[in-house]
């Protein structure tokens, strides 16, 4: 089985910072992607931004600039780096990594636990 284990979030001031960390663990033999999504009350769940193994990432237009995703490919772990905060950021914010395990040829998609986000006014 994979297992994720997501933590960062909290409570923060408009304009303030946080950053978000999610660690795969298990019988994994690659990581395609991993990313970030996000749901706020009565709302879908959304992508905030993912990042390939190549390198190259995704933003959601409403993020670009503010929030940076990377990864650590030896630890097997996806950062969210959240920068000028706003109040419509408040989420649950779930980890995601399409993985594929050992002695098997499939990629699945593995979902978070998700961890919460709120801005203050």
């Amino acid at each position: 089985q994979v297992q994720l284990v997501e933590s960062g979030g909290g409570l923060v001031q408009t304009g303030g910072s946080l950053r978000l960390s999610c660690a795969a663990s298990g019988s994994i033999f690659s990581i395609n992607l991993m990313g970030w999504y996000r749901q706020a009350p009565g709302k879908q769940r959304e992508l905030v931004a993912h990042i390939i193994s190549g390198g190259s990432t995704r933003y959601a237009d409403s993020v670009k600039g503010r929030l940076t995703i990377s990864r650590d490919n030896a630890k097997n772990t996806v950062y969210l780096q959240m920068n000028s905060l706003k109040p419509e950021d408040t989420a649950v914010y779930y980890c995601k990594v399409i993985a594929r395990k050992v002695f098997t040829t499939i990629d699945y998609a593995y979902w978070g636990q998700g961890t919460q986000v709120t801005v203050s006014a």
